[in-house]
Order: structure tokens, then sequence, then C-alpha cells
């Protein structure tokens, strides 16, 4: 199984991005799937998650500005960000889990999410 993230790149503060990441090798439709960052120097955190039927959730730090959606039928998920912050510079990466808890309540431990992908570098200029 594939996650391959896809939409990173430079905005000034204030601009938008949207990232996609979809799925190959293996349907993971009945996933829950997720956004995670991570800051040099930072630990990764959640960003966003989706469970399979379309409960949301989200970091307080993006709630409002970032929307998370997903399409079952192409395996994909998207994050759409709008209003930048320069804090909102990282890697981004996508994720997918069976279980909806281990996105929402993750710990730090990578190994707790059972499927990653590639990170996805955005940054937003000041």
């Amino acid at each position: 199984v594939q996650l391959q993230a896809s939409g990173g790149g430079l905005v000034q503060a204030g601009g938008s991005l949207s990232l996609s990441c979809e799925v190959s090798g293996r349907p993971l439709s009945q996933h829950a799937k997720g956004w995670f960052r991570q800051a040099p120097g930072k630990e990764r955190e959640l960003v966003a998650g989706i469970t399979w039927n379309g409960r949301t959730f989200y970091a307080d730090s993006v709630k409002g500005r970032f929307s998370i959606s997903r399409d079952n039928a192409d395996d994909t998920v998207y994050l759409q960000m709008n209003s930048l912050k320069p804090d909102d510079t990282a890697v981004y990466y996508c994720a997918a889990d069976p279980q909806s808890g281990a996105l929402e309540y993750y710990t730090g431990y990578s190994g707790s999410i059972y499927y990653w992908g590639q990170g996805t570098l955005v940054t937003v200029s000041s």
C-alpha cells in the first residue's frame, strides 16, 4: 500500500493551498484517514482527520481555517488550507488506520498508525 501526497509549496501568509493524498496498492476506503505535520525541531502532530463515514476532527490550531474531505470512490483524502500562517510551515504527512482513534488520539509514536505517506512541504512566508 502506498499513500502519495501532493500539493505542497510556498505561499504567502493569508493564502491557500490544497493537499491531496491518493491510495494505491489496495483500497483503504474503510479506513480513517488524516493529515499530520512536523515542523523543524517539533514533534509530528495531528492536523485533521476523517472517519470512513465522514466524521471530521481537527487540531484547535487549524479549526475554522482547514477543511478535510475524502472521496471513497477514488480512495483520496484532501486538505484545504486557508488563511495560512507562518506557523503552519511544516512537512505534511497523510496517514490511514483502521481505527479513527489512532489518528484522533495520536500520542507521537508513528508506529501506532498503520499507514503513512511521504511528506509534502508547506512553506508559509510572512
